[in-house]
């Protein structure tokens, strides 16, 4: 089987378009995630709101520490999308080619979406758990990415694993929701199309709607289940007493699904399952939006100049045969 250069193009637009919402959107990320993180202690809680971490950020002079973990982010959202975009575009062909359908129905594209997800996840989960651990690290703290890496075992390079394979459900969710709704606007428009025009594409704004339509919907199904992962992979706080090694092995009990849920429950109740869910929801939205808007934008031209570099190549290439 020869390389996929469709499923290339779908994949380097999705990263490209990844890595710039990525990097646009990241200070509110870094807010987020902090929030997140802090679960409420004896009825108090240093961040009451998204606003606080920004504030103390401000009133620090810490402001570029909202920045604190970026590159390992971009790296890690750039792969991640690149296995993922390839993953499902490849998928999608090799289903269609061996059923011989000519669409996707929801079952199966959430299946493969999902499959896709999976695999993403298990390539990714030591970058993501740095990217995590980086990000809720105190201001000014923050460990580079190899010191991040390797201060523990492995097993604590893939902590949030098995949460990560059950989020799977929510990109699968969110493209399964995106396509439907893209294919249906581009089949009425296809109806109002001449013949003769140019390719029936979304528009920036449409794609952008549609992304934060889409991301919506899985993010509020899949919440609990985000703010779990996220307490998992948080950064150890800073202790310099001699109790230091007993809060690690208390925090290391608490970094499993079991203990998570436990301490969200007896601390904050079943609301705490949904902590964050706006700043989750304001900051994934836009995000996701920016990527599938940019995305959009940039797949034909990816494509084109792929073609142009397989067409070089092979120019090149039939001209040293006939030396």
């Amino acid at each position: 089987m020869g390389v996929d250069l469709e499923s290339i193009s779908e994949a380097t637009s999705g990263a490209i378009g990844s890595l710039l919402s990525t990097t646009i959107l990241y200070p509110l990320d870094t807010c987020k995630t902090k929030y997140q993180a802090e679960v409420q202690a004896h009825g108090q809680r240093k961040y009451r709101n998204l606003s606080d971490v920004l504030w103390e950020a401000v009133s620090t002079g810490q402001v570029l520490s909202l920045y604190q973990g970026l590159g390992t982010k971009n790296l890690q959202s750039f792969i991640a999308q690149f296995v993922y975009f390839y993953g499902y575009s490849y998928f999608k062909r090799l289903y269609l080619e061996n059923s011989g359908s000519k669409s996707i129905g929801t079952k199966v594209n959430l299946i493969l979406a999902a499959g896709a997800g999976a695999c993403t996840a298990i390539v990714t989960q030591p970058l993501d758990t740095a990217s995590s651990r980086m990000q809720t690290s105190a201001f000014g703290k923050s460990k580079g990415l190899w010191k991040t890496l390797t201060e523990g075992t492995l097993s604590d390079a893939f902590d949030g694993l098995g949460i990560s394979l059950l989020l799977t459900s929510n990109p699968a969710i969110q493209y399964t929701v995106f396509d439907q709704l893209k294919q249906r606007l581009l089949k009425q428009k296809l109806k109002k199309a001449d013949h003769d025009s140019s390719p029936v594409v979304l528009s920036a704004f449409t794609a952008f709607l549609l992304g934060a339509i889409s991301k919506s919907i899985a993010t509020f199904l899949t919440y609990p289940a985000i703010r779990c992962k996220v307490m998992i992979q948080a950064a150890d706080p800073e202790d310099d007493d001699d109790d230091d090694k007993t809060k690690r092995a208390q925090s290391k009990s608490r970094k499993t699904v079991p203990g998570v849920v436990s301490a969200i429950w007896r601390r904050e109740g079943i609301l705490g399952f949904f902590k964050g869910l706006d700043a989750q929801i304001t900051k994934t939205v836009l995000s996701s939006a920016l990527l599938l808007m940019i995305k959009e934008k940039i797949t034909a031209t990816t494509w084109v100049l792929i073609l142009a570099i397989r067409r070089s190549l092979l120019l090149r290439n039939g001209r040293l045969k006939n030396v």
